[in-house]
């Protein structure tokens, strides 16, 4: 699963890297303990809409950097609080779920991280770690996206929500958790995002064996477990107690 990651990029490196214009409105913010219900920075592909909100399907698709809330709201939800509960949405099944089978055709994003945390667990005993790529580039998950209003009043601001999508874990990332958020490779992101294009079957794959073995399996320390502490102090390796089984990794 995911259920925490970092995003500490500036919107300068995001928009960059992923060739997207800013919509942001200045609200990304550095955080390297993101949790469950925080506004954090995606990407989304779009065709542009007319003054009355029709989609001009033949304007080529603009991508751009948005933020949205961390827990998938689907539109017919009675009370947004079910974000909570679908913050990850396994890619065996999302084409099936009615939550989440029409984000997966028509609305997907790229969630850009620094990387994830992860809790490797030996009985009642617990040790984070930190999956991290090679150098500065961002990983990306794959990710779907909804919009919600209040019945009530369909004139208010909409909700806009994710979910990380997830899959089985791969090679070395086995020793961690059975389960990862699906990472999207650079090569596959334009098709990940083309608003165009509502199968792709063939993405909702575990990720490639060469992305994965790129990945840095990294033990901090247990301050990460508290979803108030946050800063670059979470990303610090932490050095193995002499009888730790926990810290004992293939390759790693």
């Amino acid at each position: 699963m995911c259920g925490r990651y970092a995003a500490t990029k500036d919107p300068a490196a995001l928009i960059d890297e992923f060739a997207a214009v800013d919509l942001t409105e200045g609200r990304i913010r550095t955080d390297h303990n993101v949790a469950p219900t925080k506004d954090v920075p995606t990407v989304v592909q779009r065709h542009p809409r007319d003054a009355d909100g029709a989609v001009l399907e033949d304007e080529p698709a603009v991508r751009s950097l948005r933020m949205m809330r961390w827990g998938l709201v689907p539109f017919w939800a009675k009370d947004p609080g079910v974000g909570s509960k679908m913050i990850n949405t396994r890619a065996e099944t999302a084409k099936e779920k009615p939550s989440f089978k029409k984000a997966v055709s028509a609305r997907r994003c790229l969630v850009p991280a620094d990387g994830w945390y992860e809790w490797r667990r030996d009985g009642k005993e617990k040790q984070p770690f930190f999956m991290t790529g090679p150098g500065d580039g961002s990983l990306a998950f794959a990710g779907i996206w909804e919009t919600w209003r209040p019945k009530e009043d369909k004139d208010a601001d909409p909700l806009i929500t994710f979910s990380v999508i997830t899959t089985d874990s791969v090679g070395r990332l086995t020793d961690i958790h059975h389960r990862m958020p699906l990472l999207m490779p650079r090569e596959k992101w334009d098709t990940w995002l083309d608003p165009d294009r509502p199968d792709v079957t063939d993405l909702l794959v575990p990720p490639p064996a060469d992305l994965v073995d790129t990945i840095e399996l990294r033990p901090v320390s247990s301050l990460v477990n508290n979803v108030r502490n946050n800063g670059p102090q979470l990303l610090d390796r932490v050095e193995p107690a002499a009888d730790s089984a926990l810290f004992e990794l293939p390759n790693s």
